[in-house]
């Protein structure tokens, strides 16, 4: 209790001589060190719907080099590879895109005409997997959006027949349940740094009906913690070596707390589980939604992590290969940091259209996004810890900052989305700095490494990552 209000001393005089140092002429930005948040974990990103189409063995490690090298690429932690729900095997298949059609570990024995398993199946995408662990991948998260095809009420994994109603009847909890332990327990045996399961996908959609995109499957709330509950106790009695991780939210907004609220509720899970996974859709800089739905989680549930586990441009309106489309997810990753208090975030693709990366004429892309999305991945690390940026502008400011600190270092990331330049000084004692920016001529480039410079002008559309060495 003492360190704490030491702190909020210190927060205050921080603030006081921010005052003192602030240049009315000069838009002023530093961090105030006492006032913290979140420990950050991890950066991340998912295996759809684009590993299981990269055929070309040299195609598929130039995208694992650039995606979890350390040093020349994004430097990513988390890879979550999809658990097919099977929709490539089944007969009566309804996805209309071929891509989004899942090859399952599960299978019928055409002979005994019973399911089993055959892990050497979805080769394309395990193959991806290796990759992304051999250039440094360290947690892998296994997620379904459906449960096999054979386990749902309508032969689907593309949703029930009806809208919001779901796909899974009580009588197959069970199976479902031992088919995903039964997987990510083969996963472990072989090596893979599996450190968890995440069974449901945005349960409050409603998949299915005459909507066919995708695998999916619509849970109420009860029935998404009373499958979660299920999956828990299993756990628990198989001694499994992972977190269990949902229930993947849809949408972080008032709407749907109920799913926030039940899942805590649950005495089971509010025991077994210390984060809570969210997607950042529908809310794109919607920041009173955002402030809201942080506040929950530090108000009333300050013992638990918010994990944003998935997120892209929905719907895509952007040029990929603009700097705005770089700028926009830069400003999605800075709002979920400062406001939902995320201490991971994952990107839902990769290699695609909306992703960081893709395919185009034969030939490995990178878009703007890949950029933007590399000078947070690249630079905050696993323990560092989020601090409050100061801008002598404070809401009239046209730069969108987030900073965090750890071990003598503090990296902080400042976004212009001012049509023209801005003229800045830094607040704060430093020992040496490092500029890295991108804007319409340069990506996430080295442009100074030198003694620390109060003096900085950000281009217009610009990002910026400040590595400042302390004294």
């Amino acid at each position: 209790m003492i360190i704490k209000y030491l702190c909020i001393i210190l927060a205050f005089l921080q603030m006081a001589t921010f005052s003192v140092f602030t240049n009315k002429r000069t838009q002023t930005i530093g961090v105030n060190k006492y006032e913290t948040h979140q420990t950050f974990e991890t950066f991340g990103t998912s295996s759809c719907w684009w590993s299981q189409t990269i055929a070309d063995e040299e195609t598929a490690r130039e995208i694992a080099r650039l995606l979890y090298d350390d040093e020349t690429g994004l430097g990513l932690d988390i890879y979550r590879y999809n658990i097919g729900g099977g929709e490539a095997d089944n007969p009566d298949c309804r996805i209309w895109d071929v891509n989004r059609r899942t090859e399952s570990f599960y299978v019928l024995n055409a002979e005994t005409r019973e399911y089993e398993y055959d892990f050497t199946r979805d080769a394309n995408a395990r193959r991806m997997l290796d990759m992304a662990v051999e250039y440094g991948a360290e947690e892998v998260i296994l997620f379904c959006n459906s449960p096999h095809f054979s386990m749902t009420a309508s032969g689907h994994a593309s949703g029930g027949l009806t809208d919001y109603a779901s796909n899974l009847p009580k009588e197959n909890y069970d199976d479902f349940v031992d088919y995903v332990l039964t997987i990510a327990d083969w996963f472990v045996a072989e090596g893979y740094p599996v450190t968890a399961i995440s069974p449901i996908n945005e349960p409050q959609w409603s998949w299915g009906g005459e909507w066919v995109g995708q695998e999916g499957c619509h849970y109420t709330a009860d029935e998404a913690v009373e499958l979660l509950e299920l999956f828990a106790v299993t756990m628990q009695e198989r001694k499994s070596p992972y977190k269990l991780s949902g229930p993947e939210s849809g949408e972080l907004s008032p709407g749907y707390y109920e799913y926030i609220d039940k899942f805590f509720a649950s005495e089971i899970l509010n025991e077994f589980c210390d984060t809570y996974s969210g997607h950042s859709y529908w809310i794109d800089n919607k920041l009173d939604l955002k402030t809201m739905a942080g506040d929950k989680f530090r108000n009333e549930y300050p013992d638990k992590k918010l994990e944003m586990s998935e997120w892209c441009e929905l719907p895509m309106t952007l040029d990929s290969t603009t700097i705005e489309s770089g700028l926009y997810m830069a400003n999605i990753i800075i709002q979920d940091l400062n406001l939902l208090g995320a201490v991971s975030w994952q990107s839902w693709t990769a290699v695609n259209g909306d992703g960081v990366l893709d395919i185009v004429n034969g030939e490995l892309v990178k878009y703007n996004r890949y950029y933007a999305y590399k000078h947070f991945s690249q630079f905050i690390k696993e323990g560092m810890t989020r601090v409050t940026v100061m801008d002598s502008l404070e809401d009239e400011s046209k730069i969108a900052s987030t900073a965090f600190r750890g071990d003598g270092e503090t990296v902080m990331v400042l976004v212009n989305n001012a049509e023209e330049s801005k003229d800045i000084r830094l607040y704060g004692f430093y020992d040496s700095m490092d500029i890295y920016r991108t804007d319409s001529e340069t990506n996430c480039e080295k442009i100074y490494s030198d003694k620390f410079e109060r003096g900085l002008t950000l281009p217009s559309k610009s990002i910026s990552t400040i590595v400042l060495e302390e004294k």
